[in-house]
This record gives structure tokens, sequence and C-alpha cells, in this order.
């Protein structure tokens, strides 16, 4: 049932104790190396964090994220945010779009925006969704599930939000990184619901014989194997030991902008000006909500309990499934490899964009899941 909506609300003290934080940082002894080379541009962060202290208006940013269509649903005892825009037109097609991670719904909000109302962009309104946008749980305004085991697995969730809660018969649902997963998982258990996926990153075999990789898909797995290798440290942290780090950076505003500012840099197509895609007031309102809600350390739980066994695995996907490559993402699978799991019925490089490409690149995005979905949308019936 659907219960208050939410507001964030942060006190004076709050917002004190952060610029006194903020202000009293104390700095790496600085490398005799320059730039990113080694991890996030020291010069770079100390810029960010004086601005963070003595030029960022969070009150602003909070007001902006209070005037979001924000709800909150109870399920059993757990509750879950969520962001609802309206189609323009009678009957749109609901979509369920998940975030991933060092990401939240703000993320999401223009993407969201532009599929409900299609006509501001050109578009026609016989193309309107109606958007959901949960937060996953553990990050920011949605409270993580209560215990590591036994309790429903978020596409579960997802499903009774959408199905039983907001009484959708027959939806869409689109994610990408860790919403992929989730968006993977909810086509699986639910293809009497799901009407189709649209993912910007997909999930591997569950078991394949070697000899029959193509050299495209060799070529994939090595490079996949590379990214591992010099971009994954981050992962295999939140994999084994996400406490450890979760304290660290509970502790310091400075250290967690470090940490996810870094990934904003090098996953996004940005061509390694961070500016060029991300303002300095959009990254330090993401770290600002993982901060004021306490929830960096929560919104690791899904690589952890992924890398034990937690989560489910996907095996295999029989609902129409669209793949979005943009070019700078972590990873671009062969078509080939995403159809050992999944019913491909739209592949598609995309000029350009990242893994962030939601707000890199929404009007592509977008037009990209509207396409895909123009012919899978059912004929009304009761919900």
């Amino acid at each position: 049932m659907p219960i208050s909506t939410p507001t964030i609300s942060v006190s004076d003290a709050d917002l004190c104790d952060l610029r006194a934080r903020l202000r009293a940082t104390r700095w790496a002894e600085p490398w005799p190396v320059g730039g990113w080379a080694a991890g996030t541009d020291g010069a770079e962060l100390r810029r960010l964090v004086a601005h963070w202290a003595d030029g960022y208006d969070w009150r602003v940013h909070e007001a902006a994220i209070n005037a979001l269509p924000s709800h909150l649903a109870d399920l059993d005892g757990t509750p879950v945010h969520y962001l609802r825009f309206d189609g323009e037109r009678p009957g749109a097609l609901p979509i369920v779009l998940t975030h991933g991670w060092p990401s939240s719904v703000l993320e999401l909000t223009t993407l969201a925006e532009r599929l409900a109302v299609p006509s501001r962009h050109g578009g026609s309104p016989d193309d309107a969704f109606t958007v959901i946008v949960p937060s996953l749980p553990g990050f920011a305004f949605s409270p993580q599930r209560p215990t590591l085991t036994g309790a429903e697995q978020t596409h579960e969730l997802w499903h009774r939000l959408m199905h039983d809660e907001l009484g959708f018969a027959d939806y869409a649902a689109h994610g990408g990184d860790l919403g992929a997963g989730v968006t993977s998982r909810l086509a699986e258990a639910h293809p009497e619901a799901v009407v189709g996926i649209h993912l910007l990153a997909v999930a591997a075999p569950a078991a394949f014989e070697p000899a029959s990789l193509t050299k495209e898909e060799q070529a994939h797995l090595s490079a996949a194997a590379a990214w591992q290798q010099s971009e994954g440290g981050y992962m295999h942290q939140q994999n084994t030991r996400p406490l450890t780090l979760g304290s660290a950076l509970s502790d310091s505003p400075a250290g967690l902008l470090s940490w996810i500012v870094e990934k904003y840099r090098a996953w996004s197509d940005c061509d390694g000006d961070l500016a060029s895609r991300f303002s300095d007031d959009f990254l330090l309102t993401q770290a600002s909500v993982y901060w004021f809600t306490n929830s960096i350390s929560t919104s690791f739980r899904p690589y952890y309990e992924y890398a034990n066994g937690l989560t489910t695995r996907v095996r295999r996907v029989d609902v129409p499934t669209a793949v979005a490559l943009f070019p700078a993402d972590l990873s671009l699978p062969p078509r080939s490899w995403a159809e050992r799991t999944y019913n491909i019925a739209r592949y598609t490089h995309m000029a350009r964009g990242g893994h962030f490409a939601a707000h890199e690149e929404p009007g592509l995005l977008a037009d990209d899941i509207t396409a895909f979905f123009r012919d899978l949308r059912p004929a009304p019936r009761d919900a």
C-alpha cells in the first residue's frame, strides 16, 4: 500500500557538520605522479571539496529533490521509494527504470520525463510511457532490506510494486549496471507481465562450451578480463570486504567523493574531461545524497550478495530484449554473446555516451527505448 510521500530534510546541524568535515579534511600525502593515473586526481578532488564546503548550495538541490513526484510503498513491511511520471496519454505503457551504482534515481529523471511526455521533445504522445523509477534497496531513499537471506530479492519487490501495488497487468522494464541484472531477473521470473526489457548490459551465460566461442566472443572475454585487471579493484573490494570500506567512506565525505567521482570520470564518454559530462553540482548532489542518507555502505550490498550466491543467477530470458551499447561503457558484448542468454530483438551500437547514459545522452536512450517498445505495446486490458 502507498504510504506518506517522502521528503528529504537535512538539519542545519548536519549541514554544518558536513562542511566542517570537508574543511578539516586530512589530505593524503601526494605521490610523484600527476593526474588520474593512480586514482582520483588530488588537485581536482581538492577543488571539488572546496566547492562542496563553501560554494555548493545544498538547499537548492534539496528543494528540487522534494519537488520530484516521490512516493513510498510498504510491501509487507519493506518500504520502497519510487518516482512516478504519468504518461501524457491515457493507457500509456508502464515502464520501470532501474538505476545502478554509484547512481540514484536522480540520474534517471531527465530520461523519465522524456519517456512520459515525448511531445515536449518532438515525439508523439502515442509513444508515451507511465514511468516508475524505484530507488534500489539501500540506496538513499529506500532503506536496505532487513536481512541478507530470506528477504525478497529486488526483482520480486519490483514486480510487487508494478503489478500488485500499482495495478499494472503488463509493463516494460529498462536497466543498466546493477539495474540490468534486476531487470533481467524480473523478466525471467515474470514473463507473463513483462512485455519486454531494454538493457545497457547483459548477464553472462550460465554455462557455455569454450570451443563454441566465436572470435568476436573470445575478444570480448579477453577485453573483459583486461578491464577487470586494470579497473575492477573497486568491485573486488565491494564483493569481498564492503564493510571495511563502508566504515571509511561513511566517516569522510572527501573519501566518499573520491571513491565515486573517479568512476564518473572513468566510465563516462568524457575523454578525460569530467566537466564535459557532469557539472560540479550534479556530482556533489549525488555525493550529498549518499552522505546525508548514510547509504554508501548499504549501496555495496548488491555486490556482496551476488558474489556470495545470495542473488538469483540469470539463466534464460525469453521475453523480447533490446540491448543498447554506449561506446564508453564498461563492456561491449557482441550480439551472439547476448543471444546465449536473451531473446534479442534489437541490438544497437550507440554513437556516443558511456555508463551513465541516462544522464549523458538521455535523448539517444529515450529514442532507442521508444523505438523498441513501439511494437510491443499490448492491447488494453483490465489491470
